[in-house]
């Protein structure tokens, strides 16, 4: 064992305090179908939090010695932790919101598999995934009932410039000061930014309860290790379901400069806010960042209103360089979410009322030949050219973290996007000006285009 690295074992405190033998097996279990191989995954990402590294490729390869056995003592759980990050340990003590986090991931890998595969039988195909997404979140204890709209969904890229992230955690400290709570996807850039913002906030406010929500999924955990203001993990099983999860928890979103899963997600929520059925939701979306981030809203904007049109372009409000007012308008918003859903009698801890088209829903496995299968063109629904966009971007991100996309283009090129001419060179307009502007890896110096765009 190197002086970077600490074995220990390691017991739950109160998250996770016992598993059936059946349970037991099924993380022991080495196999391709058994959860090991993911749960060593997504252990290491919780216990490397703080790396600089954005590829879960080189996470691993980097602790190709990290080992992690599960058993039982005296009924209970225990890990035993072989050569882990040596960062997440003082005194050789492991260190507390880490030991949180790595029975948070635990608790939802084996949940997911044992008991949320068989919800929503009798369902269809899309009320099923609501329903799965359901029962995750209230098996995480995520879902406080009777508590008025009070949560923030804040997106934004992992790899940002200091100005940008600083003023994230400006818009996050005005969230606090009105006591909103913050859900991020966990990592770091700006989705710390606003936690660490909010603290500080709700100390003034001396606000004990506050809350710090981080919604990931195993296939970019590692490439995004939970930051460690997080207070509640949560892994959902792949990108659909935290994308839902987002908006089905939260009651308004903030969008701060980003990259490829930056543009991902707003795609994905026009795609929802474009239905007829979600016209009257109240669901505030603002975007926003610093002085110096109008060229990056432009490329933004005029990229969406040259793909899905002007009434895509009219379902947010973008607001430079006053995080005061961006959490103004956010509580502004929460109050009418408030009003409008007594009205209607819907429940304040989930949005059950939004409507989700399944387009969105349904996990997309970003292949050569599905990437290339894509149908990015205008003649259909705008909705569905939202949810066809999104993909596109989802494949991206894959190809530039996920470890078994990196691999298919290591070993197949670079995927392949066709379509409308108007579509293919607005696309390429964003991609290229992400790159330009390093939003594309922590390493941009390094950054090879995992994408060609062939039309």
């Amino acid at each position: 064992m190197s002086s970077q690295s600490v074995s220990a074992s390691v017991r739950p405190l109160e998250s996770l305090d016992m598993l059936s033998p059946h349970e037991v097996e099924r993380i022991r279990d080495r196999s391709e179908a058994g959860l090991y191989p993911l749960f060593r995954k997504c252990a290491l990402a919780v216990l490397n939090c703080g790396s600089e590294m954005d590829s879960t490729h080189e996470v691993l390869k980097l602790h190709k010695d990290f080992d992690v056995h599960i058993g039982t003592k005296h009924r209970g759980v225990q890990l035993e932790l072989e050569n882990a990050p040596a960062s997440a340990f003082v005194d050789g003590e492991l260190i507390q919101g880490i030991r949180e986090h790595l029975f948070s991931v635990l608790r939802d890998l084996v949940y997911v598999v044992d008991e949320v595969a068989h919800v929503g039988r009798g369902l269809s195909d899309s009320e099923k995934i609501t329903h799965k997404v359901f029962h995750i979140l209230r098996h995480a204890e995520a879902l406080q009932p009777h508590v008025k709209p009070n949560i923030a969904v804040c997106w934004g890229g992992h790899s940002i410039a200091r100005p940008e992230y600083n003023y994230t955690k400006k818009v996050g400290y005005e969230l606090g000061l009105r006591g909103i709570n913050i859900c991020t996807g966990c990592g770091p850039g700006a989705m710390k930014g606003p936690m660490k913002g909010a603290t500080i906030a709700h100390a003034k406010q001396r606000i004990s309860d506050a809350r710090y929500i981080g919604i990931t999924e195993p296939g970019i955990i590692a490439a995004e290790s939970p930051n460690p203001i997080v207070s509640e993990l949560i892994i959902m099983p792949d990108i659909e379901k935290r994308l839902e999860a987002f908006v089905r928890l939260g009651h308004g979103i903030v969008v701060f400069p980003g990259g490829a899963g930056t543009a991902e997600e707003i795609l994905y929520m026009l795609g929802i806010l474009l239905r007829e059925e979600n016209r009257d939701v109240e669901f505030p979306f603002i975007f926003t960042g610093p002085e110096g981030s109008e060229a990056y809203f432009e490329q933004i904007d005029k990229f969406i209103g040259a793909t899905l049109g002007e009434r895509a372009q009219s379902l947010y409000k973008v607001i430079v360089n006053d995080p005061a007012a961006v959490a103004a308008e956010m509580k502004r918003g929460f109050d009418a979410a408030t009003e409008h859903r007594k009205e209607a009698g819907e429940a304040y801890h989930y949005n059950w009322d939004l409507f989700i088209p399944y387009e969105l829903q349904k996990p997309f496995d970003p292949t050569h030949d599905n990437m290339a299968k894509l149908d990015l063109h205008l003649d259909q629904p705008d909705y569905m050219l939202a949810a066809e966009l999104r993909r596109a971007l989802s494949g991206i991100v894959a190809g530039n973290v996920k470890e078994q996309a990196v691999q298919a283009v290591e070993t197949h090129g670079a995927f392949k996007l066709c379509g409308d001419q108007v579509v293919i060179d607005a696309l390429s307009e964003l991609l290229q000006g992400f790159i330009e502007q390093r939003r594309m890896k922590i390493d941009y110096a390094s950054y090879t285009p995992c994408f060609e765009l062939a039309c």
